[in-house]
């Protein structure tokens, strides 16, 4: 996350003096076996966002990855993905044949890494705290199906639910839910700076610079119990201003591995012919890119010029110009190795369609050319993004039915504005909380979602998304998923890009790479390692 305004209140005993070297290849690999991790991640403490590491603020990829390596929760991810299984729980599950109520058992003797006991009510309050603050960049929005939280002993607490919500057990595996405690966190206000307490793998110590956090330092935590296996003592995590500089330093031996961001180059490169003792790994990912509409602003009212958009852009042009190996088209919000997936848009419209998009708009009776703005970060998803929409612009404006322009701007400015509903169209990114259709869905449909937008759809919100959480069995839900997804399709409320494929590369002699990063883009620290690899 990058911010503009910036200030700082962080606790001061989690700071320390900043060495010079830091993000740059010169600093020199950390001592006594750290295994130094790379990323293009920005982390800022700003006025409109002062707490980036508060589970009841933070809700970017980047944020998450420093919380599931700190704060706790009651389930988690297994290492090769599927259900989510118990963590700080001992054992979670329904107790109704109809999904409305959930109960989880604690592990016996958890404690914070402060020492302090850590029970039910600490569960209670860390999530009856998310809700509360409910700030409007949060994520309070994944907790929509939860009505009270009941700590019945202190190792048991249960969730009552407003509606059925099979994906529940999911939710309870974010750091939306992650365990806090009440000495440290205000029931109502969120914690300033880039302090971290929880009860997870590591506690976390924050080397700021000009209020950025520059370098975390993540050492193992004594008092952890839960279901993670940790393969090494300490991980530090240094931050860089852009790809290039990350990739000096792991070609220069400083850092050790590096996941966000390669750009599409590096891999490309490193795909070909890798640096001496570097090596490039393949992953499953669920990262989609997609055009937002703000449906209530004159130049994208109109439904057929959103339709008309879908059936002129050309995905496979964009990826073979941009993104190379890291990408492939996606047809539909949900990504196609999701089950349920269906190329709702490719079914519609087909690709690089011209003449269904004129038709489109003549029917609408839509002077053309029609213009409009398409508005993107500069800063925040990597070094493609600004390639990505003049290829765009281009391509559309080929069509003769368009006259685009493109505006970047840094995140600090992009995502306030967006929020507001300043951007008739405008590009965003969504890695996903858990990997179920329901998340590329309801986030983005939903009444108080991520989007801010006005579009809103009766059958959907009131009938689809409900029934769609009713299935434990999540091949039931999928007529419920298919047709919202030809709903989006039709309506174009959003405009679906590309899919992206994930790539770690790592130095030879760490070990775990390949259960480094999940599907979803979890940074699972843990799993690193030294010895002999690959």
């Amino acid at each position: 996350m990058n911010r503009k305004t910036l200030v700082l209140t962080a606790a001061a005993g989690l700071l320390t003096p900043t060495l010079a070297a830091c993000g740059s290849t010169s600093g020199g690999a950390a001592g006594s076996g750290v295994i130094v991790v790379g990323t293009t991640d920005r982390f800022e403490a700003a006025e409109y966002a002062p707490a980036p590491f508060d589970p009841a603020y933070a809700y970017d990829a980047g944020a998450w990855n420093v919380l599931r390596q700190t704060v706790q929760t009651l389930m988690h991810s297994p290492r090769g993905g599927g259900q989510p299984v118990p963590e700080a729980a001992s054992d979670c599950r329904f107790t109704d044949a109809g999904n409305e109520s959930y109960r989880c058992t604690l592990r016996p003797g958890l404690k914070f890494a402060s020492g302090e006991p850590l029970t039910a009510k600490d569960v209670k309050y860390s999530i009856d705290r998310v809700l509360a603050i409910k700030d409007e960049n949060g994520p309070s929005s994944l907790l929509s199906t939860l009505d009270t939280v009941e700590a019945k002993s202190a190792d048991t607490v249960v969730f009552h639910l407003k509606t059925p919500d099979a994906t529940f057990p999911y939710k309870l595996s974010t750091p939306a839910t992650g365990i806090v405690s009440e000495k440290n966190y205000d029931a109502k206000k969120l914690r300033d700076g880039f302090a971290v307490d929880g009860s997870g793998p590591y506690t976390m110590k924050a080397e700021v610079k000009d209020n950025h956090l520059v370098r975390a330092v993540f050492t193992k935590n004594p008092n952890y119990k839960g279901d993670l296996k940790l393969q090494n003592d300490k991980v530090e995590l240094r931050t860089f201003d852009d790809s290039a500089a990350m990739g000096k330093a792991l070609t220069a031996g400083t850092v050790h591995m590096v996941s966000r961001t390669l750009s599409p180059a590096q891999i490309t490169e490193f795909a070909a012919k890798p640096p001496k003792g570097v090596k490039l790994v393949p992953m499953p990912g669920l990262e989609i890119r997609y055009i937002g509409f703000n449906t209530d602003a004159p130049g994208v009212k109109d439904k057929a010029v959103r339709q008309a958009l879908a059936a002129a852009v050309n995905r496979n042009a964009i990826i073979d110009k941009v993104y190379g190996k890291a990408a492939q088209p996606l047809y539909s919000l949900v990504p196609s190795s999701v089950p349920g997936h269906v190329n709702a848009f490719f079914n519609k419209y087909g690709e690089a369609n011209t003449a269904k998009a004129a038709d489109l708009l003549k029917s609408a009776g839509i002077k053309t050319p029609v213009k409009l703005t398409l508005n993107y970060t500069t800063d925040h998803y990597g070094d493609g993004t600004a390639t990505e929409f003049e290829t765009l612009k281009n391509q559309l404006n080929s069509t003769q039915l368009f006259d685009i322009t493109v505006q970047g701007s840094d995140w600090s400015d992009f995502r306030p504005a967006q929020k507001k509903g300043d951007y008739a169209a405008y590009g965003l990114g969504w890695f996903p909380d858990y990997p179920d259709a329901d998340n590329f869905l309801a986030p983005f449909l939903e009444q108080d979602n991520f989007l801010g937008t006005p579009y809103a759809n009766t059958a959907v919100r009131t009938k689809l998304i409900p029934d769609s959480r009713r299935a434990v069995d999540r091949n039931v839900a999928a007529p419920a998923i298919t047709e919202m997804q030809d709903i989006v399709a039709e309506d174009v409320p959003v405009l679906p890009l590309w899919q992206g494929k994930q790539y770690v590369a790592a130095r030879d002699g760490i070990t775990g790479v390949e259960w480094s990063v999940n599907a979803i883009s979890d940074l699972q620290l843990w799993e690193l390692g030294r010895g002999v690899s690959g």
